[in-house]
């Protein structure tokens, strides 16, 4: 069934236009509480598990949501999909401003983090306006929305020393009202919904929908996610406080400087969908968590004193990270989340064209619930432990366990597509030394093959391409 044709790129174009204006808009007040949440709660006189409840609470809440929206978003199409969430979000950011109890805050919460839903929207009704070889630009460009926590961080802080909280929380919610018709009054139903109503197709039921979530391959392009886009997440709502507690700064600056971290991690997803239909995205994985391994293990080093022996007495020195090389190496962690955003959802609509919706709904559900979780075990290690880089210790780890899965799930499916690397030996170098013992001599005798002669009959044309999609 080729529903794209007809498709013009001027549709296209307006259809992605829209729809990324929309998601930065939908997540810029999914993350508004990392600005407006310091100041509710000194005026609540909110304790820190109050606290990290309600700026948790929307990360919640969006995540959850992220399964239901892209199946509806499969059944009914994006554009009423979208344009209802958006409503619904903004209401609640504004409810936020006359609430008048900590009950009333969390309600409230629960509304806006529905505008973090609107991704798996967005996914499943884009993927429907490109065909397969153009998705991964197209999504990545889309990701860009994500530089809607940046907008917050930038322009929030500025807001609330001139005019209150308060005035965020309006802002912001008739913005994204503004969006929302919008929205409604320029998009196009998808050609998927055009066709159906057009031949009176019945759209997938529910169990359908849901058929692709038994394979184990979704759940671990989730854990993928949940270390490229929940500590990203993670990582934007504690930073803030991060760089007031360790280097001192003020509100406004350190605003300003983790906004380069939320940059860094949106804009240049749409260079990690491009990277991704020319290379591969199991190749741009790879880079992602390599990368990701050594930021994190130089971010995860506390400051350190030693004393050192020396002939002439004792020498004392200690290494620290400054403000400056934190900043940067934070930068380029948020540079190889944003590849690895892309790349992930990269292989949904190749693998699950039929299922974008709900594939991608769970995968962004577990991501999501990493934005909610990571804060609060990076809180409860920090106070158990003492050391503020205890957070980036955490991320390590989750680097590596994510590569090291994605790794042996590749070998795995190599061995299986090509049966005769099977037959390899571990060490092949060693394989002749071997065969000569047996025969009682030092080198190939006449006629033989030499190890590399060996080795090459074997692997001659039997590995996948480099660039290829896991």
């Amino acid at each position: 069934m080729n529903t794209l044709e007809g498709v013009t790129p001027t549709q296209q174009q307006k259809t992605l236009t829209l729809s990324t204006v929309g998601f930065t808009i939908c997540f810029a007040v999914w993350t508004i509480f990392s600005i407006i949440g310091i100041q509710i709660q000194q005026e609540l006189g909110l304790n820190e598990t109050q606290f990290a409840l309600l700026v948790s609470l929307p990360i919640l809440t969006g995540s959850l949501s992220r399964l239901g929206l892209g199946m509806l978003a499969d059944r009914f199409g994006g554009r009423p999909v979208m344009t209802l969430v958006m409503l619904a979000a903004a209401l609640a950011t504004g409810l936020l401003t006359v609430a008048g109890s900590y009950g009333a805050y969390l309600a409230a919460a629960l509304g806006v983090g529905l505008a973090g839903g609107a991704f798996s929207v967005g996914v499943a009704y884009l993927s429907r306006w490109y065909p397969r070889d153009r998705q991964g630009t197209a999504l990545g460009i889309f990701g860009l929305g994500n530089v809607g926590a940046a907008v917050t961080k930038f322009i929030a802080p500025f807001v609330m020393v001139a005019w209150g909280w308060t005035a965020v929380a309006q802002i912001w919610a008739v913005v994204l009202a503004a969006m929302a018709v919008t929205f409604w009054l320029t998009a196009d139903d998808d050609p998927v919904i055009r066709h159906r109503r057009a031949t009176g197709e019945k759209p997938p039921s529910a169990g359908m929908q849901l058929s692709p979530l038994v394979k184990l391959q979704v759940w671990r392009f989730a854990i993928y996610y949940f270390f490229v886009f929940g500590a990203f997440v993670a990582l934007a709502l504690w930073l803030p406080r991060y760089y007031v507690e360790v280097y001192g700064l003020d509100i406004r600056l350190a605003g300003t400087l983790a906004a380069t971290f939320s940059l860094a991690a949106s804009v240049f997803r749409a260079y990690g969908g491009y990277l991704s239909d020319k290379y591969g995205a199991r190749r741009i994985m790879y880079w992602t968590f390599g990368v990701a391994l050594v930021c994190t293990f130089l971010l995860s080093y506390p400051p350190t004193d030693y004393a050192v022996h020396g002939v002439d007495g004792p020498i004392e020195f200690s290494l620290a990270m400054g403000l400056v090389p934190f900043t940067v190496i934070l930068f380029a962690l948020g540079f190889a989340m944003s590849l690895g955003k892309a790349a992930v959802f990269k292989h949904i609509p190749v693998y699950y064209p039929d299922n974008v919706g709900s594939v991608g709904g769970i995968v962004g559900l577990v991501g999501g619930l990493g934005g909610f979780v990571l804060p609060m075990v990076f809180g409860v290690v920090n106070d158990i432990t003492g050391i503020w880089t205890s957070s980036f210790m955490i991320l390590f780890l989750l680097a590596g366990t994510a590569l090291t899965w994605m790794h042996l799930a590749i070998l795995r499916m190599e061995r299986a597509s090509a049966p005769q690397l099977a037959g390899l030996p571990q060490l092949p170098e060693f394989q002749g030394m071997r065969e000569d013992r047996r025969a009682g001599t030092v080198g190939p005798g006449p006629g033989t093959k030499s190890t590399a002669d060996h080795h090459s009959d074997h692997d001659t044309g039997t590995r996948p391409a480099t660039g290829a999609t896991t």
